[in-house]
Parts: structure tokens; sequence; C-alpha cells
């Protein structure tokens, strides 16, 4: 079994939206899934609800019951567990991320977003877990972009190959319980998060397949 965690100490950078998406995308790829949300707001949770039991399976919970929800998963047969961290709280994203085989740090491609990354880079290091810089509400133009993987560059991170575009498909999907991919699966979000999925397998299976440009 492997462990995704999606953590950003700041909020409103879209992890709930890359859990979710990620998460219904295992399993489309036959991948028995789970999503753990540690959100007290518990958006994901919510998202859940509204799929009516469908698949990936979402469980609300505080960190401390982490370690043993995530060992009852592996039991269960689990294959991928991705973990919904909490904006803030330093000390739930240092149990998720101690938790993963693999760390994802979302932030807007704004400089002060990326700037504001900083503490959550520097627990991935002290953990030595392996890691990537997912840029997400990503405008079609602009310097922005470019100038965020700049800083993330320079801060020393893996910025990952694929961004997140700021469309309307995320937060459609998100209000319905579905991902990108299923609301308008020939769509620009769906590619995106292909692309994306394809990236995590490689981080995590070691697979050699790259993301498609």
């Amino acid at each position: 079994m492997k462990v995704v965690a999606i953590l950003s100490q700041k909020g409103g950078v879209g992890k709930t939206t890359l859990a979710t998406c990620l998460a219904v995308a295992a399993e489309a790829d036959g991948k028995a899934t789970a999503v753990l949300d540690l959100d007290p707001q518990a958006t994901a949770s919510f998202w859940g609800d509204v799929r009516e039991g469908e698949a990936p399976a979402v469980s609300s919970l505080q960190a401390v019951r982490l370690g043993p929800v995530i060992a009852a998963a592996r039991k269960a047969g689990t294959d991928l567990v991705i973990i919904d961290g909490a904006a803030v709280a330093r000390d739930v994203a240092f149990q998720a991320a101690e938790q993963a085989d693999l760390v994802l740090v979302p932030t807007k491609a704004a400089v002060f977003d990326t700037m504001s990354m900083t503490h959550t880079l520097a627990l991935v290091r002290q953990l030595s877990k392996p890691s990537a810089v997912v840029l997400t509400f990503v405008s079609p133009k602009g310097q922005e972009t470019a100038d965020a993987i700049s800083t993330v560059e320079q801060l020393g991170a893996e910025v990952c190959p694929v961004t997140i575009g700021n469309r309307k498909a995320y937060f459609r999907a998100q209000s319905m319980g579905l991902a990108a991919q299923e609301y308008e699966p020939k769509g620009a979000a769906a590619a995106e998060i292909n692309r994306l999925y394809t990236y995590t397998c490689q981080r995590l299976y070691g697979e050699s397949k790259e993301p498609t440009p």
C-alpha cells in the first residue's frame, strides 16, 4: 500500500481538489483507494457525502488517529491512501508527512503563496520525504507561472511538471460530488488530472511512463 499526503499550511490552494481527483483517478485505475480527511472543515468528507457511497471511501478523522487508520486500511487490502491535510496546523502536517510515501505541496502561482509554503517544505525535508510542489489555479497567460517555478526551484524543491489551471470544471464537479474527469471527461481539467495521476504513479511505483505534455 502507498500513502500520498497533500499538504500545505496555507488554505485555499486546492488540497481537497487534488486529493479527491487523484483518488477517483486511482479507483478508475483499479486501485482500492481511501481519502483521509484531516481538515476540520471536512470538505473532502462533505464531497464524499454528496457521492452517496460511491468509491473512493472518505473518512474524517483527527491526526492522532492517522496511524491506526492507515494500519487498518493496509490490513483491509487498500492499495492507495490519500491524506487531505489541514491548513496552518503544523503538528497535523507533521503526522501526515510522517506516514507518507510521497508528499504533494499545492500552491497558487503567486509570490506570496509560493513563499508561504517554506514551512511545509522544511517539514518535508526534516522527514526526508519525497515531495513535489504542484502549481494550482494557474492562469493561461502571464509571467506568474514562470516566476513561481523559479521561486520553488530557489527554495530547493522539485516542481511537478503538471500544473493545475484555474478552471470552473473543478469547482462545479466538487459541488456535485464528482471529480473533474467525471464531470467533463474530455475537458482540459480531466487531462490535467490524468497527467498528474501519471506523475504520481511514476513517483510512487517507479513507473517509467512520462506525463503527457
